[in-house]
C-alpha cells in the first residue's frame, strides 16, 4: 500500500521523503491557506522534491471552471492529480479530463456507489473520507471494505486512496482491506514507525553495548 501525506507544509514532505517512506502528497484549500503561501508556488515546491503524485483540488462548483482551472493545474507539472468534488459537475468534469489524459482525483466521496460512478467515469483515484464517516456514528472502514472487491469484481482501474485517516488503526484497517493509497497528516504518519518497545529495546542495547569491552 503506498502511503500519502495530506499536507501543503513542504518541510513536513521533505522530512518523510528524506526517509524513504513517501510515496505521494494530497493537498487541499484548507490546508493550503494554512500554509500562507501562494498555492501554485507551493505546489511547484512540492513536486521539485521529486514527489511522484501530488493531488491538488479545484474551487469551482460548476464544469466548466473544473475544466480550466484542472487543465490550469495539470501543466503545472506531470506530477499533479487534479481533485475534483463527487457532485454531479464533478462527474461531468473528470470524464472530459481524464479523456484528454488528466489523471483525477476524486474528492468527497462517502458512499460506494459514489466510489462506483467515480471508476466509471475514469477517475485514476477514488477518496472515501473515513474519519468524516465516523464522526457522524458510521464505522468508515466499512466503506472501504465494500469499495475494494466492487473494483476488483469489474477490473476498474481506479485506485482506493483512503482518506480522513485520523490515527495508526486507520491506516492498518486499510491496509488490510486492500486500499491502493492511505493519505494521513504528518503526526499519524510519524507515528507509524513508533512503538515504546522499540525505544526500550534499543536503550538497552546501547547500554549493555556499554559494558562490552573496547580496543
Amino acid at each position: 500500500m503506498k502511503l500519502f501525506l495530506d499536507t501543503a507544509s513542504v518541510s513536513e514532505i521533505r522530512r518523510m521523503w528524506d526517509v524513504g517512506i513517501l510515496d505521494g502528497v494530497t493537498t487541499n484549500p484548507s490546508l493550503v491557506a494554512k500554509e500562507g503561501r501562494l498555492f501554485e508556488e507551493v505546489l511547484r515546491e512540492i513536486c521539485a522534491l521529486g514527489v511522484p503524485s501530488v493531488s491538488a483540488e479545484v474551487v469551482a462548483t460548476e464544469t466548466p471552471g473544473m475544466l480550466s482551472e484542472g487543465r490550469r493545474l495539470r501543466a503545472l507539472d506531470p506530477a499533479i492529480y487534479v481533485k475534483v468534488p463527487m457532485t454531479p459537475a464533478g462527474l461531468k468534469a473528470t470524464k472530459v479530463l481524464a479523456s484528454e489524459g488528466t489523471r483525477v482525483n476524486m474528492t468527497l466521496v462517502f458512499s460506494a456507489t459514489q466510489a462506483l460512478l467515480a471508476a466509471k467515469v475514469g477517475a485514476a483515484y477514488v477518496s472515501p473520507f473515513i474519519g468524516r464517516l465516523d464522526d457522524q456514528s458510521q464505522v468508515g472502514m466499512d466503506l472501504i471494505r465494500e469499495i475494494v472487491p466492487i473494483y476488483r469484481n469489474y477490473g476498474f482501474k481506479t485506485e482506493v486512496l483512503v482518506a480522513s485517516v485520523r490515527h495508526p488503526i486507520h491506516v492498518l484497517e486499510a491496509a488490510k482491506a486492500g486500499a491502493d493509497i492511505a493519505t494521513m497528516p504528518f503526526s499519524v504518519m510519524e507515528k507509524l514507525v513508533q512503538h515504546p518497545l522499540t525505544d526500550l529495546g534499543l536503550a538497552r542495547f546501547l547500554k549493555d553495548w556499554e559494558k562490552v569491552p573496547k580496543g
